[in-house]
């Protein structure tokens, strides 16, 4: 059985352009897109974590927060957060004494 490639190309579903691939701002319903994060502790007040970057994360575009420790090496931890300020409460802001530095990918950093 001969194929027949001029067929097979012209009932082929239409292929996306790169362009259409990409991710875009979401609907209304979340209105920002995924951000990816560092934190930064300038002091470790607990001794556990340590100093510098300790984290990385990304918020995806409804609050929901993903982590991953880079401590303890080589593999860490990940955890999950409903919203973007429960990580905060929990890891930042219940930590006053570390100087928390949270860089967005875009730059913006925020000092806690």
């Amino acid at each position: 059985m001969e194929i027949n490639k001029t067929e097979i190309l012209e009932n082929a579903p239409p292929l996306l352009e790169s362009h259409d691939l990409k991710p875009k701002k979401p609907s209304m319903r979340a209105p920002e897109g995924i951000r990816t994060f560092t934190v930064c502790r300038q002091s470790d007040e607990t001794g556990i974590s340590g100093e510098g970057v300790v984290m990385e994360g990304v918020m995806f575009a409804t609050g929901h927060t993903v982590i991953h420790w880079l401590t303890p090496a080589p593999r860490g931890s990940i955890a999950f957060f409903d919203a973007f300020d429960d990580f905060i409460k929990i890891h930042v802001t219940s930590h006053p004494g570390n100087g928390t530095i949270i860089t967005f990918e875009d730059g913006e950093q925020t000092l806690y």
